[in-house]
């Protein structure tokens, strides 16, 4: 809903950019261009859009897993169109890479930073080289799990120190969109356009046009005059769990193979009996169409693996379209037991594959039953939750019925394409699950997440609805959307603190200890010789 007529900014937004290094960075050297440190210095502060002069104090960032923070120089845009400042700090990576040189262990590294700071920031925009960019969209995609903030990946074609370079506007259009808008995706921004990220290719590696979306149009694109988001294309989680990650993966026991004229089978076999083999990625050709006839030894390669436990996925080579049983070559790999991975890229697949064949207690059947839907919106499927531009009459009328406590109500008006209404704002920046959290009764409220309402958006006061209901008293209220990601943003921890004094059972719920029962976490933490970090391994759930 457009607010033309406000004139005072609202809160703004802490944006973490995490810089793990690329092209966007380098500075010229005697072997080349090379990563460098102190880009924050170097590239950003100097610059206008990236800096209104305001000198904020530093924000805090989470740098290891035992909750270590370290204050970090901060800068802030100078106000936007839609009347807000972004404010953000960089977190630099010890040792920058090529994307090249990027690999499951930096996908790893980039993840547990989200993780260590998602509380501490409302958006993250990571710079990343744009060699293997398309591949870490889509790894991170499956490893933040019920990801419930924007994630932006972005790099350049020319480093930011060089005149011409496209590494400013790329930088500038992410950290707007990341300070903006709730696309709670991990999203690749070139060029002007915010795509899903595992949906992109990289399709050129000299224009500025580097990347593509070939079967899903871009969520959002950036003009002279405004940021326009197509709404009916966000995908967002419903499941009521926190925010959790991924790490365990089967990146090695999974191979990509191109199907190519004259391929010979043995070639085939041999890829398929590698030691620890467990998943291949098939790019065929069309429509999912390979060489050797319902009896060929190529499809009875492929159909022996299936049996001895591979998981095979059938991809196209083809740009555009989708994997389909159209022609007979595609039925019969399907009939052999291959799986089609309809419009997936290779890289989304390469990357499911290996997250579910990691997750434990998966069987090889769940993952190939899995393979085969939706899970992130990398493929497309008419299940997938999608959500279509609002009505300011529909969002009226839903919470006025959110106010009655109408389930039944509530229900009615979100049928049909209007789902997504539930992270639309009213005139006070107060969302339909803003009204619902100081409601007594929590079926609407659990209505609203299962929809996929936003726990992390703010009203104009700066206020999340877990801040509104730990306010309220609602404990039950407060529970469910604990449950369900929620978290106080870092700018409400104070008043709440003053609040746990008086109400300490709903507050401590809320995630505040009350003043004595801090202090008791602290001896303790003093004579226990400090904090236990998070778990190392598989698996972190806030």
């Amino acid at each position: 809903m457009e607010k033309g007529s406000e004139t005072q900014p609202g809160p703004e937004s802490r944006v973490l950019i995490i810089m793990t290094g690329g092209t966007i960075c380098m500075r010229r050297s005697m072997n080349g261009f090379v990563p460098a440190q102190g880009f924050l210095e170097t590239c950003m502060a100097p610059q206008h859009p990236f800096n209104d002069g305001s000198s904020p104090s530093d924000i805090n960032v989470v740098i290891d897993d035992d909750g270590t923070e370290q204050p970090h120089r901060s800068y802030r845009t100078p106000i936007s169109t839609y009347q807000k400042h972004v404010r953000y700090a960089v977190l630099e990576f010890k040792e920058l890479l090529d994307s090249s040189s990027v690999n499951a262990d930096g996908w790893t590294h980039i993840a547990q930073a989200i993780y260590w700071n998602y509380r501490l920031f409302d958006a993250f925009v990571i710079l990343h080289g744009t060699d293997s960019l398309a591949y870490t969209c889509s790894a991170l995609s499956f490893m933040l799990q019920n990801l419930g903030k924007p994630v932006i990946l972005t790099g350049s074609q020319a480093p930011m120190l060089e005149l011409q370079n496209d590494a400013t506007p790329n930088l500038l259009g992410s950290l707007i969109i990341a300070g903006h808008f709730m696309i709670p995706e991990v999203c690749l921004y070139f060029n002007y356009s915010l795509m899903r990220g595992n949906r992109t290719t990289k399709v050129s590696a000299t224009d500025f046009a580097a990347f593509a979306s070939p079967n899903l149009p871009p969520l959002a694109t950036i003009s002279s005059l405004k940021t326009h988001v197509s709404w009916d294309l966000v995908y967002r989680s419903i499941n009521l769990k926190a925010f959790s990650i991924q790490t365990s993966r089967a990146i090695g026991n999974v191979v990509p193979l191109r199907i190519f004229p004259g391929i010979k089978p043995e070639l085939v076999e041999a890829v398929l009996r590698l030691d620890g083999l467990k998943g291949l990625v098939l790019e065929t050709f069309g429509a999912g169409n390979a060489p050797g006839g319902p009896d060929g030894a190529l499809t009875k390669v492929l159909a022996d693996a299936v049996k001895r436990g591979i998981v095979i996925v059938n991809v196209t080579q083809c740009l555009t379209g989708t994997v389909s049983p159209l022609y007979e070559p595609a039925m019969l790999l399907q009939r052999a037991g291959v799986i089609p991975g309809h419009d997936m890229t290779s890289e989304a697949a390469l990357a499911k594959l290996s997250y579910l064949l990691a997750l434990p207690n998966l069987t090889i059947e769940d993952v190939r039953q899995q393979m085969a839907i939706s899970l992130r919106g990398e493929l497309t499927a008419h299940t997938s939750v999608v959500f279509a531009h609002p009505q300011i009459a529909n969002l009226t009328s839903l919470c006025y019925a959110i106010s009655k406590g109408s389930e039944e109500e509530v229900q009615d008006i979100l049928k049909g394409d209007i789902g997504w209404l539930v992270n639309e704002t009213d005139y006070s920046g107060n969302t339909p699950l803003h009204i619902a959290s100081t409601a007594p009764s929590s079926t609407v409220l659990r209505l609203l997440l299962a929809q996929g309402a936003s726990v992390h958006i703010r009203n104009n006061t700066g206020n999340t609805p877990l801040f509104l209901a730990a306010s309220a008293g609602l404990l039950d209220n407060v529970n469910l959307l604990k449950q369900s990601g929620a978290h106080l943003h870092p700018e409400e921890l104070a008043t709440a603190r003053l609040h746990a004094q008086s109400a300490p059972m709903v507050w401590r719920a809320a995630g505040i200890l009350p003043v004595i029962d801090q202090l008791v976490e602290d001896v303790r933490a003093i004579e226990g010789g400090g904090g236990s970090g998070a778990p190392s391994g598989l698996s972190m759930s806030l």
